[in-house]
């Protein structure tokens, strides 16, 4: 059973439900799913059931596609209070995804079934408003991708990535190999270690094992325009 504090982070995250009746309501709170994901988990992808809506409280997940030469490429990031209802996709209509959920890091999540969502849509226009504009936000992070990969060179997209970790992980210093980084952009390993070896010879970036720390955010700023 959930407690208090977890019912209202859920309406916290979905404030649509303040409007809905109660019966409806207590549907949502008894059906509702706590679970606790460790890092590398994979939560979402073409083999696994349809999991519902899905609402971060705490970690990170990492949503990603899969090329046909077999490289990842994410594609957006679930952060605390992030929904995510891709993970409903079997209540999208003429909708396909193959995009995998993976936990980045440890965090807990609340699951809401697909079966009750889609009655909610049904019933509340707010509730179907509200799936269109989270699958709006979500497909709008992916067109972003898209434009990425069309409209710049490997190294200004290994600026905006070490940039966008940065952020994350609110420090200059952060923990990422080069293998996490090809696997993130869709490229080879090696081609990643060539670009920050002279990103640190540029003086942007100093490496060591696992971590890299960047020295001249301004310039990163400016090369990953």
């Amino acid at each position: 059973m959930l407690k208090d504090e977890d019912l209202k982070f859920i309406s916290h995250c979905l404030p649509f439900l303040k409007h809905i009746d109660k019966s409806d309501l207590d549907i949502v709170y008894s059906a509702c799913s706590k679970s606790i994901l460790q890092p590398g988990e994979i939560i979402m992808n073409e083999e696994k059931e349809c999991r519902g809506i899905v609402a971060v409280n705490s970690g990170q997940l990492r949503a990603y596609f899969e090329s046909e030469d077999g490289k990842e490429i994410t594609l957006y990031r679930l952060l605390p209070n992030d929904v995510c209802i891709l993970t409903a996709s079997c209540v999208l209509k003429n909708i396909t995804f193959e995009i995998t959920l993976e936990v980045e890091k440890k965090s807990t999540v609340f699951s809401i079934p697909a079966k009750i969502w889609s009655t909610l849509s049904e019933k509340y226009s707010s509730v179907k408003e509200y799936s269109i504009a989270l699958v709006n936000r979500r497909f709008s992070d992916v067109m972003w991708v898209m434009e990425q990969m069309v409209s710049k060179n490997m190294g200004q997209r290994v600026a905006s990535f070490l940039l966008e970790q940065a952020e994350l992980e609110h420090s200059r210093t952060i923990s990422v190999t080069h293998e996490e980084i090809s696997k993130n952009l869709g490229t080879a390993r090696e081609v990643i270690s060539r670009i920050l070896k002279y990103f640190e010879n540029d003086g942007l970036l100093k490496l060591s094992r696992g971590r890299i720390t960047l020295t001249d955010i301004g310039r990163l700023k400016k090369l990953g325009r």
